[in-house]
């Protein structure tokens, strides 16, 4: 009897229980006071300005989204792992000294296997339903928690990962550098954006950024290596359980 091209083999359905089980574990909703800029934050014209930055991006993504779903159909049991992995490790908010919160990314592993385009979409789609659901992050600022967060992250992180593949660093040191040197990017990006919005009566800009930075430093620090390595771990698990859908994607290669 022809197998459907609907049934999953016996590891794809290991993964995906897998997934599904670390989301009902992890993805518990808690107060909307996380790093993404919440909803009416930003001035508009800062909305507007995030917005048509990401959008070459997320247009670029559509379309090499679409390719690589038509070409492989093996590469979406990892697209759909990514973007369970970014919603679930993003909608953890650890509480920080200062008294606000932080959270990792996600973004990390999505970028190494699909590059920057495709996970922009992911973000979005992320930021999207964190926005409507979990009242964390907002609709308004959807761009400019984007452009953070799918986009100069993950360009970080590709940037990097590229560098490290070439010089011929180990794999999984090469992952965990990257991931977490992309995460704390993230963070860096989302304090110049408020510091844009709300620059420092003494110091302009440059200081009301130092502030940002320093208000989440104290977690986000720890929590981009946690990022880092979980991402290897994944990766170390997809390797032996999931390595001819790596192969598919052609894992390891430069986006």
């Amino acid at each position: 009897m022809k197998k459907s091209p609907l049934e999953f083999t016996i590891v794809e359905r290991r993964i995906v229980l897998l997934s599904v089980a670390f989301a009902a574990f992890f993805a518990v909703p808690g107060t909307a006071s996380a790093m993404h800029i919440m909803e009416g934050y930003l001035p508009l014209q800062y909305c507007v300005i995030w917005g048509v930055a990401s959008v070459p991006f997320v247009v670029i993504g559509v379309m090499r989204l679409r390719k690589v779903i038509d070409e492989n159909k093996r590469a979406l049991i990892l697209l759909a792992m990514s973007g369970a992995f970014i919603f679930v490790i993003s909608s953890l908010k650890i509480p920080s000294v200062t008294g606000s919160c932080s959270h990792m990314t996600g973004t990390g592993l999505s970028t190494i296997l699909f590059g920057v385009p495709i996970t922009s979409i992911l973000a979005i789609i992320v930021l999207i339903f964190q926005a409507i659901l979990l009242a964390h992050g907002g609709l308004t600022t959807l761009g400019a928690n984007t452009f953070s967060m799918g986009i100069a992250g993950p360009l970080l992180t590709l940037l990097l990962f590229t560098i490290g593949d070439k010089m011929k660093a180990n794999r999984l040191v090469n992952t965990f550098v990257a991931v977490m040197l992309g995460d704390l990017f993230t963070y860096c990006i989302t304090s110049i954006q408020l510091a844009l919005a709300y620059p420092s009566e003494v110091g302009g800009v440059a200081a009301s950024a130092v502030k940002f930075l320093s208000v989440f430093a104290p977690t986000q620090i720890p929590l981009s290596v946690i990022e880092g390595i979980l991402t290897v771990l994944i990766i170390m698990g997809m390797q032996k359980y999931a390595k001819r859908e790596l192969e598919a994607v052609s894992f390891m290669e430069a986006r």
